[in-house]
């Protein structure tokens, strides 16, 4: 509740980022506030006179790692078990993470909104668009705060939170519209970040001591990555709440409520991230426009290909329908010109190609002598004769090529009722990594001795490879979204 090309664009989910291997955002557990105003953000070298030597690079303002433990004198220490003090620990993370996040939003309008309205550097239009009600969520957090300082005892620690967090989690509802609003909103950032303007700004924003080297949108996502946070929290505090304890229950209820709520967030999150890039599909002709796509509600993955001329196509998998299209500019809005008929999913055939087995380069009907040897290759065709068309997809490496026909695998079978029809298939182990591929595709008519390449380029803010991996193992139903 981060993107250079990714592999696999898969839509980005909350629910996947509940285990913390799975989340890429910052940890931020234990730590403490930090007063973030800009004027309190001096550095000592800022201060050394002109004849003094120049400093090095501004230091970067840390939060202090205070535990709760740390808090007590000896004598108070000693009277706790402990099971207790990480228990109460755990509750002191809690508790701190909700005020390293209330200072992040302040930080985020007083930093950098309202500088750049101040300055029109953007309009508050745009402004409205990126940061949305960024600012409104803070009584929302500071409702917690409070909750748990009434909930703490003279002792310094907090006899039951399970109620206290029961009572408080529907709040975070309010976050649906916010993280469904992400993909549109870091579009436009990316956008703006090409007026020279915008640019320099963010840019001294991040060599301030206040950023501690995040950019902008680093502190945007702050409330995503919190919100997949909440289980991993939850779930410490019970594995150090003991069996006996009326907590337990209290805990375990909770648990299921955040991830009820984180479940709903991702499907909103799916379905807009899903319509965000229909409406952005152009088409040359009224034909073109398959019925199909006004069913789709979910993007399984898309990603950016190269033809034989070295033209780049850019590839979407949704569940009714694979497209191809070709990224063009219209206006100084990026969208994507369809190539070619949308290929229903139910008359999609999979050809798994062996290493070797196709020629890439020159043309393909003489890329058999002038051509190299090509590895990742598999072959996407439609049943319908109408349609008349197959594609050849070369991708960069064997587990980006592996993370496609897992996709099209799923979809297929889902589509069609039975497993998917792949001829010579063969089971490609998937390599741990997550680094981004860039592929090539080749196209060519429905008889012709060469299969189509489809490879992604992932986008740069898609799924990782872990989320990738389990959004590939679960179903493909999983309405997906990334908070």
């Amino acid at each position: 509740i981060n993107k250079r090309v990714r592999s696999l664009a898969k839509v980005s989910s909350l629910v996947n980022l509940i285990s913390p291997s799975k989340n890429g955002a910052v940890r931020r557990f234990g730590q403490t506030v930090q007063s973030m105003s800009s004027r309190d953000t001096k550095s000592p070298g800022m201060s050394l006179k002109a004849g003094s030597k120049a400093s090095g690079p501004t230091p970067t303002k840390r939060r202090n790692s205070t535990l709760w433990s740390e808090t007590l004198d000896v004598h108070q220490k000693s009277t706790f078990s402990t099971k207790e003090i990480k228990r109460q620990e755990a509750i002191y993370e809690l508790y701190r993470g909700e005020q390293d996040l209330i200072e992040d939003l302040q930080l985020a309008r007083k930093a950098y909104h309202d500088p750049m309205l101040k300055l029109s550097i953007m309009t508050e239009e745009e402004l409205a668009h990126i940061f949305g009600d960024l600012d409104a969520y803070i009584p929302l957090h500071e409702e917690l705060l409070i909750k748990l300082t009434e909930g703490t005892g003279p002792d310094g620690t907090v006899a039951q939170i399970g109620q206290i967090v029961i009572d408080w989690l529907p709040g975070l509802n309010a976050y649906k519209n916010y993280c469904s609003n992400q993909l549109a909103a870091k579009a436009l950032l990316d956008q703006k970040k090409q007026d020279r303007r915008v640019q320099d700004f963010l840019q001294r924003c991040l060599e301030s001591p206040f950023s501690r080297k995040l950019d902008l949108w680093s502190f945007l996502d702050i409330p995503r990555s919190r919100l997949v946070k909440y289980p991993l929290l939850l779930r410490e505090i019970l594995r150090h709440t003991p069996p006996d304890h009326p907590d337990v229950t209290s805990l375990e209820t909770a648990i299921t409520i955040i991830q009820e709520i984180l479940s709903d967030i991702n499907v909103r999150k799916g379905e807009s991230e899903c319509q965000y890039y229909i409406d952005k599909l152009e088409f040359l002709d009224d034909k073109q426009r398959d019925p199909l796509i006004d069913n789709c509600k979910t993007l399984l993955c898309h990603g950016e290909l190269r033809n034989k001329s070295g033209s780049r196509l850019h590839v979407f998998l949704f569940s009714e329908l694979l497209v191809l299209t070709r990224p063009v500019t219209r206006n100084e809005r990026s969208c994507f010109q369809v190539y070619r008929q949308p290929i229903p999913v139910r008359d999609l055939t999979l050809e798994d190609l062996q290493d070797g087995e196709i020629r890439m380069g020159g043309s393909f009907r003489g890329a058999f002598t002038n051509g190299e040897k090509a590895k990742n290759v598999f072959r996407v065709s439609s049943l319908d004769p109408s349609h008349g068309q197959s594609h050849t997809l070369h991708v960069s490496d064997v587990y980006h090529k592996q993370q496609w026909l897992n996709c099209l695998r799923t979809a297929m079978s889902q589509q069609q009722g039975a497993p998917a029809r792949v001829q010579r298939g063969q089971n490609i182990p998937a390599k741990s990594h997550s680094s981004v591929s860039s592929a090539t595709v080749c196209e060519e008519e429905e008889n012709e001795n060469c299969p189509p390449v489809s490879g992604p380029k992932l986008r740069p803010q898609t799924l990782s490879k872990t989320r990738l991996d389990q959004k590939l193992q679960g179903s493909v139903k999983r309405k997906e979204t990334g908070v």
